[in-house]
């Protein structure tokens, strides 16, 4: 059994124990049932519930949710548009969201893959110095998918 005060006591009976709990006006918790003989602390239960609430509180305040962003051109994209989805792929990093690529291919432009190819391989050196390539270009159906992670903070 240990004290309010984090002092061990010493081996109780579960009546002694809960007896002396409750001379002081706090609550008998079990912290360690694994333990031989389980090891039960004196506090006061509804304040220590409360304190771990306000911990996981603050924790998740400073928690960083990162969301997917997507980024969407065609192959025949022009280079002034391409630099505005650079631009944009760029600014999505920088606000720690992770960027998803999709390049579409409608019909004829499925024969040329390469063009696609080239224009995700363009987009990475663009975006190399924020954030690191997840999955490569990789075809689903009609369209070209390429997930971009940003760099954690250094």
């Amino acid at each position: 059994m240990i004290d309010q005060e984090g002092e061990q006591i010493g081996i109780k009976s579960i009546d002694e124990a809960m007896r002396a709990a409750e001379e002081k006006g706090m609550d008998l918790v079990e912290v360690a049932p694994q333990a031989n003989p389980p090891v039960c602390r004196i506090m006061d239960y509804g304040k220590y519930k409360y304190e771990q609430a306000k911990k996981e509180k603050e924790a998740k305040k400073n928690q960083n949710v990162m969301n997917v962003k997507e980024v969407q051109m065609g192959v025949k994209i022009d280079d002034h548009d391409f630099d505005v989805k650079l631009k944009q792929a760029r600014r999505f990093l920088k606000n720690k969201d992770k960027v998803k690529v999709r390049l579409k291919f409608r019909g004829r432009e499925m024969m040329h893959q390469e063009i696609g190819h080239e224009l995700m391989e363009r987009l990475i050196e663009g975006t190399e110095d924020l954030g690191s390539v997840e999955s490569g270009p990789n075809m689903e159906g009609r369209n070209m998918m390429m997930f971009i992670t940003p760099d954690s903070d250094k």
